[in-house]
């Protein structure tokens, strides 16, 4: 008889997120040996529409969607009404379907999730299994919204830990967050790191000159500098734009941003008030255009705040590494991205505080294309190597048939 596996993840197919991605995937690589079904948010700023939160049927997986607030989540307040309301009716949702012996994957996104989801499971007698995609609160500090000795944080941090050792299993992205939450656990056999992975189908390195998107913007000749993917408060867009102003005399560089989050207005802002006219922006693109969105550069960037270390890994990393591109890091010299980077010798590490370093990183970048093509090469064979989708799925396979 098939293992009852569920997933629980606010965000799943059709969205579009990393978090949807990612989720929706395993969902249906994993749905080929187990009995697979998802507990998820009803998503209406979605591409794709629904207007019934009847159970669903998506490439053999049942989908159970929880309705819930669909404010916009750049909006403090808002986004806490709609971590609540998706917190319960998630909640609900789990004491209703879920059966004893069940084996359930539960996000780290939103905050409240796996706390509710690990209530239901240990209710139902279920096997819960914590994948952490961002470590709270410690995130919550990085970014400022939290002080380290607020009685709120003390109090998330001694919550957070209790999650931690109650749940049968832990799932971290990388070597550096497997420090941070091995610091907070009793029994280290419970930790596992099982990474995100390329996409070696979809992804693969083209000839820059032939990128309909560089085209498009007018700055085939240009060298250029890529950021993309989601711009929240733990990703340094402040010491990208310092690079910028401090290269605007530099006509070859240009700087291409494409995506939103947070930090989105405050990124549009800034390039009109100094002028920019070395810096291009561009809404997120649909994931079918992935491919000649991340080879429309010379370069990625792949940029952090100060003091993330352990507390992230970027899955843009590796869609990156698979469409054969060097990484300047501006992180942590210890973090996951770092590591990668430098054991692959694939790019550059920059401290988050130093943009003069990522200035003469860039100025260093320009001067050396045989050197950018090696490490472009080294990037598609990590992908392949290590990252591909098939060794992931493996890992998520050993452990569940393992405990």
């Amino acid at each position: 008889m098939l293992k009852n596996l569920w997933i629980v993840s606010e965000y799943f197919y059709p969205d579009e997120s990393a978090t949807g991605y990612y989720l929706t995937t395993i969902s249906e690589k994993l749905g080929k040996y187990y009995n697979t079904n998802v507990i998820c948010g009803w998503n209406k700023n979605s591409i794709h529409k629904f207007n019934s939160l009847s159970p669903e049927v998506f490439n053999g997986i049942n989908i159970y969607r929880c309705k819930s607030t669909v404010l916009n989540k750049n909006v403090l307040l808002f986004r806490f009404i709609n971590l609540v309301t998706i917190s319960f009716s998630i909640f609900f949702k789990s004491i209703s379907k879920l059966k004893s012996g069940d084996y359930v994957i539960v996000v780290t996104n939103p905050l409240s999730l796996p706390f509710v989801v690990s209530i239901a499971c240990w209710l139902k007698k279920a096997n819960c299994v914590l994948l952490i995609h961002d470590v709270y609160p410690n995130v919550l500090i990085a970014t400022g919204l939290l002080k380290k000795d607020w009685l709120i944080t003390r109090f998330l941090n001694w919550i957070t830990v209790g999650l931690y050792n109650r749940v049968d299993n832990i799932i971290v992205l990388g070597h550096d967050m497997e420090k941070i939450i091995l610091n907070k656990l009793v029994s280290h056999t419970k930790i596992h790191i099982i990474t995100n992975w390329a996409d070696l189908k979809e992804i693969f390195p083209c000839q820059r000159k032939t990128n309909s998107l560089l085209k498009k913007m007018d700055i085939q000749d240009k060298f250029v500098v890529q950021y993309s993917g989601n711009m929240g408060r733990t990703h340094g867009l402040e010491i990208l734009i310092d690079a910028s102003k401090k290269l605007e005399e530099i006509d070859k560089i240009h700087f291409l941003f494409i995506g939103t989050g947070a930090k989105r207005n405050w990124l549009e802002r800034s390039v009109k008030s100094y002028g920019l006219k070395n810096v291009a922006l561009l809404p997120p693109q649909p994931r079918s255009n992935l491919c000649d969105t991340l080879n429309a550069c010379d370069v990625a960037i792949i940029s952090f705040i100060p003091g993330m270390l352990g507390l992230s890994v970027p899955s843009r990393m590796y869609n990156i590494l698979a469409a054969g591109k060097p990484i300047i890091a501006v992180t942590d010299s210890d973090s996951e991205l770092a590591i990668v980077v430098r054991e692959e010798n694939i790019g550059w590490i920059v401290s988050p505080d130093n943009p003069e370093q990522l200035v003469a990183t860039i100025i260093e970048a320009t001067r050396n294309s045989e050197t950018l093509k090696e490490m472009g090469e080294r990037s598609r064979i990590a992908a392949e190597n290590k990252y591909s989708l098939d060794v992931i799925i493996n890992a998520y396979r050993n452990l569940i048939e393992n405990t």
